[in-house]
């Protein structure tokens, strides 16, 4: 059995339906994160799996027993949540210690293991400051610092970074990363993001409508998108309408969708020598936009368009108005 495990996991408010049967698997050690919009459940399943929410059917097991029915303080579970909910009358040392004198261990073992974990996440020169003295990014670490100190058996974190700005918020992605690896502690994070989920998991398990829609590496879901919505919700995918996409490239898709990555369109000023599994056509530069170290131009062929990306700097530049030469090949498409 995996180290935790759902098992046909129904939630519902009322008539409202949440997650349904959802049936999901998270091996020891791993980052697990579940992604997806907002309001298709993803929360949802860590309160459940933390006992903050009562399931409405199925079952949770952890570590080999079954934990659907047990109290959350007798889970062994630390989470973060989205508010950190330090105490701001608590010096940083305090806040952290304060699950492990709810536990009346002695002082020195206290002392201890909260400096052990102010040195993992950096903050041993904060012990005596108070939360209204820290940025952002320290109270955040101040509270993973604070579920982990504990020893928990799973580290639970529900958008823990999402009030954070851009840059910081990238370099905690790392940190939180690394503390995991460094601790070898099993942990399921939930967001929105796709690139926060790219970069920091194992595995991620894509939420729809209170089902999983998709799971597998971020490689597996980022390269082949099982759906329509994993294919929209990863990766910027082009979505063309199948009998136009083959009218213009002049081949015989019968898939009812096409997925097209933005990245594996060629584009260039002078049409290509014909190659086997390539498909070409002539369009017209739309519009483009800078994505910092990328410039996507979106390509017209007479109502039909698609975006192609073009690292920025690079010996090819287009404008609104140029007609391009569009190269795919026919291997790179994806037919869900």
């Amino acid at each position: 059995m995996a180290y935790i495990s759902f098992e046909n996991l129904n939630k519902q408010f009322g008539t409202n339906h949440v997650l349904k049967d959802i049936n999901l698997e998270v091996e020891k050690g791993q980052l697990v994160t579940l992604l997806g919009p907002s309001g298709c459940g993803k929360s949802t399943l860590l309160r459940c799996l933390a006992g903050l929410e009562q399931v409405s059917s199925g079952r949770i097991y952890l570590d080999g027993q079954d934990i659907t029915d047990v109290a959350p303080r007798h889970r062994g579970i630390g989470m973060v949540f989205q508010a950190y909910s330090l105490f701001p009358n608590l010096t940083v040392h305090d806040n952290v210690a304060y699950g492990l004198k709810l536990k009346k261990l002695p002082k020195a073992e206290i002392d201890e293991k909260v400096g052990k974990m102010l040195d993992i996440v950096g903050l041993s020169d904060k012990i005596s400051q108070y939360p209204a003295q820290l940025s952002g990014g320290q109270q955040q670490r101040v509270a993973l610092a604070r579920a982990m100190v504990t020893a928990p058996k799973v580290l639970l974190l529900d958008e823990p970074l999402s009030a954070i700005d851009a840059l910081l918020r990238k370099n905690l992605q790392i940190e939180i990363r690394h503390i995991q690896q460094q601790l070898g502690i099993t942990t399921i994070f939930v967001t929105h993001d796709q690139d926060e989920a790219m970069v920091m998991s194992d595995m991620i398990h894509l939420f729809h409508d209170g089902r999983i829609e998709q799971s597998g590496s971020p490689e597996q879901i980022y390269t082949h998108p099982a759906t329509k919505f994993a294919a929209t919700f990863i990766g910027n995918y082009n979505l063309p309408d199948v009998p136009a996409f083959s009218k213009v490239f002049q081949c015989d898709f019968t898939n009812e969708s096409l997925a097209i990555r933005p990245e594996v369109i060629r584009l260039s000023k002078e049409p290509a020598a014909p190659q086997e599994g390539v498909l070409t056509a002539e369009g017209t530069v739309s519009s483009y936009i800078s994505h910092g170290n990328l410039i996507r131009y979106t390509v017209d062929f007479d109502g039909l368009q698609l975006n192609a990306d073009i690292i920025y700097g690079s010996h090819m530049s287009f404008n609104p108005g140029d007609r391009v030469f569009v190269c795919i090949k026919k291997d790179q498409i994806i037919c869900l």
